[in-house]
């Protein structure tokens, strides 16, 4: 597939995505956002793929939100047309549908944040499951500055990753902060120096396709994600239960087992398109009850 505002690399079963607007400091755009799904559609599909990077183009910017001019299509949240219910699809916004997608991924996401990360820039990142941040980086959810609301669903997200007084103190204020700030705040893993950001989320990316079961990994983004809505740890114990069944008596864990004996490299047969348990997706089933 070819893309317009996106570029997709995959090399050694790492996909890096890049926003690719660097003239509008990768503003984003509901072209945009479509095209990351698509990406992330074909990127699941590819059992080759174990990790994912996402940055954006030039030396300057992640993403510096929205696309407001006409140039970038306006309204990129919601339709922007007149409905007469609030339940109607054209409510929907755009940066909601992206990070939903994100959340629903089977291949670990990993942010190289490079720059300006505001709006939507810094929203979408809080779907992905590790963020590194160029000390360059700059952040703000500054939504109460435009008479809006934070977006993306990071009234979900961004209290269960910072806490809710960091989160209520970042949107209340609407204020853009450094990398430091970022990092004390829990937002972001690990700061770099922009010339080796990339090559820090590489390595990360690259410990976890060397290393590890693609099936195993893509159970335990689930679990772990899901898991923070449960309302008590007895349902975290019956997926893991039923996981543990189901993946110990598979090939990946014969193989994990027999590398460790002989002291070499694992080389992991099973794939995500094929071999999930099967009472995977849970949460559509209902499997456990």
């Amino acid at each position: 597939m070819s893309y317009t505002q996106i570029i997709v690399d995959k090399a050694d079963g790492i996909a890096t995505i890049t926003l690719n607007r660097p003239e509008k400091m990768n503003a984003y755009t509901r072209t945009m956002g479509a095209e990351i799904m698509a990406a992330m559609d074909d990127i699941d599909a590819d059992d080759s793929v174990r990790a994912v990077i996402f940055t954006g183009s030039g030396e300057r910017a992640f993403c510096a939100g929205a696309d407001l001019t006409p140039e970038g299509g306006g309204q990129v949240f919601s339709s922007g047309d007149e409905v007469e219910s609030l339940s109607d699809e054209r409510v929907r916004d755009g940066g909601g549908l992206l990070t939903l997608r994100l959340f629903e991924s089977t291949k670990p996401l990993i942010s190289a944040c490079n720059g300006v990360a505001v709006g939507v820039g810094a929203t979408m990142q809080l779907a992905m499951d590790m963020r590194l941040a160029s000390s360059t980086a700059r952040y703000g959810f500054v939504f109460a500055r435009r008479g809006i609301v934070p977006e993306a669903a990071s009234s979900w997200f961004l209290p269960r990753l910072v806490g809710v007084a960091q989160a209520l103190e970042w949107c209340y204020s609407g204020r853009v902060f450094d990398a430091e700030e970022a990092h004390k705040g829990g937002l972001v893993r690990s700061i770099h120096d922009p010339k080796d950001l990339m090559h820090a989320a590489q390595g990360l990316a690259r410990e976890i396709a060397d290393n590890t079961s693609a099936v195993s990994v893509a159970m335990t983004r689930a679990m772990m994600w899901r898991m923070l809505g449960a309302d008590h740890p007895m349902e975290a114990h019956k997926i893991d239960s039923r996981a543990i069944y189901k993946l110990s008596r598979g090939k990946d864990a014969k193989e994990g087992i027999a590398s460790f004996l002989e002291k070499r490299k694992p080389m992991y047969p099973g794939k995500v398109s094929e071999d999930m348990p099967d009472f995977y997706p849970w949460w559509e089933k209902r499997a456990y009850e």
